[in-house]
């Protein structure tokens, strides 16, 4: 049974819904986009819609693909002209068969010429012609995030198209990859299609660092090779985001930002680049135990390559690259702890050095541990109880205190110490903060003896 139509649309001959919406109204949703394709005059139409209902025209696109998009307040509709000579036309030309339905808006009827009202029953995604990859190849892409999206699966001769034709994704821009890859890992079932399109070779082919990963064995903290143990903590974050598991369910309040979001979208991507300059990086030493000394730092560098090739945002790039060069942290104070060392400063210079993104660091972190071996192990639940106490450590002790005023700040040690302003000003300010936030130090007082003893300490 579909959805009502909403009311805005003008009756008139030749104006269909297409596309997704049609989909989602015939999945019982209630879509807030709509694509209509108009076979007379699109832009007219437009103004229609516009005119009564008091809406704001946008023309967006490039000479030959223009579309009209109008805004009102509760949805948008996108009107383009329709492909072809008729509907069954424009249909044919479409990706998946579940996308290749129309709705005649002069009669209500459902148009599905290519069988995607069975395949919706069936929960499939399946192409609508031998062409439809080669004539655009982000559509590869696009068939394991509506998989992941819908819960569907890709029918057999779709996915040995998408094997036969992976290659020709290098041909697509990188911002439109960038968009299938985010709405996909923003989904609670990421991981079981990343996999497949690591099996498809698809995957390889749009970050082809990762092959290098396979067969590169590690130590013998690790049961997993570098590709197997990347895929193994991915598999782990999501479970940790997943809103119906029982860690999202205890620690809702500190993890809603992660839940079906872009920030819970780029956490996965990083996690599937963390560890992807260890090949560079592998070494081995007298007794032939391997080594990965500044993975971090080297995978840090190949990520960020990675984003800018797929057009990621400067903002975007920067959050990936400081959660992979920061990943291993939490480890090193996890060790610390272990050995019975680890001090509420060191803490604290870990939230100082990754502020907002602790929390994320710590989860990356989490998942990391978890991914090394084949089971839930003793040795991961007692790392994810440490974990957590760091993060409860932060929202109660460290955050309010960091929100209140510092002791000192440049003005104060130019006037105060007859300093100029000089990289040193970082560091004492920095040291100055650790302190206050430790409550090793209360007054301006204090804060100006222990200025003036790192001063005379850099002077001896």
């Amino acid at each position: 049974m579909i959805q009502p139509i909403p009311t805005i649309f003008p009756k008139i001959k030749d104006a269909y819904i297409v596309g997704g919406s049609v989909r989602d109204l015939i999945l019982g949703q209630s879509p807030t986009d709509y694509d209509i394709a108009v076979f007379s005059d699109p832009g007219k139409y437009a103004e229609m819609i516009a005119a009564n209902h008091k809406g704001r025209i946008v023309k967006i696109g490039k000479p030959g693909k223009m579309i009209t998009r109008v805004i009102l307040n509760d949805l948008t509709a996108d009107i383009v002209s329709g492909a072809g000579s008729t509907i069954k036309d424009d249909l044919k030309k479409r990706d998946f068969t579940i996308n290749a339905m129309a709705v005649d808006l002069s009669t209500g009827e459902v148009i599905d010429c290519v069988g995607g009202l069975n395949d919706l029953n069936d929960r499939t995604i399946r192409m609508v012609s031998a062409d439809a990859f080669i004539e655009d190849p982000v559509r590869m892409v696009r068939a394991f995030r509506f998989g992941a999206s819908l819960g569907f699966e890709i029918e057999l001769l779709t996915a040995s198209a998408i094997k036969n034709n992976a290659n020709r994704i290098q041909c697509t821009a990188g911002e439109r990859i960038r968009v299938e890859l985010l709405k996909l890992l923003i989904t609670s079932n990421a991981f079981s299609f990343i996999s497949k399109m690591a099996e498809f070779q698809i995957l390889f082919e749009i970050i082809p660092e990762l092959m290098a990963l396979k067969q590169c064995l590690q130590n013998r903290y690790h049961h997993y090779d570098v590709f197997d143990h990347t895929m193994k903590a991915l598999q782990c974050l999501e479970l940790l985001l997943d809103e119906n598991s029982g860690f999202i369910t205890e620690h809702r309040h500190i993890l809603h930002p992660f839940i079906h979001t872009e920030k819970s979208a780029l956490l996965k991507f990083a996690i599937l680049l963390h560890d992807i300059g260890k090949p560079a990086a592998k070494t081995r030493d007298e007794k032939s135990t391997i080594k990965f000394h500044g993975h971090e730092s080297i995978s840090a560098d190949m990520a960020a390559a990675i984003c800018r090739r797929l057009r990621f945002s400067v903002q975007e790039t920067e959050y990936v690259k400081f959660i992979i060069k920061n990943h291993l942290r939490p480890l090193s104070l996890y060790i610390s702890h272990q050995n019975n060392k680890l001090k509420q400063k060191q803490i604290n210079r870990f939230f100082m050095k990754c502020r907002d993104n602790s929390l994320d660091i710590l989860l990356h972190a989490i998942a990391d541990f978890k991914g090394k071996e084949k089971e839930d192990s003793e040795g991961g639940r007692l790392f994810e109880t440490f974990a957590i106490n760091i993060i409860r450590s932060y929202f109660i002790d460290f955050k309010p205190k960091s929100q209140e005023s510092p002791l000192m700040t440049g003005d104060d040690l130019i006037a105060g110490l007859g300093l100029t302003p000089s990289p040193v000003f970082k560091i004492i300010l920095n040291k100055v903060e650790e302190a206050r936030i430790s409550n090793e130090i209360k007054t301006k007082e204090e804060a100006f003896i222990l200025a003036k003893t790192m001063l005379k300490k850099d002077t001896e």
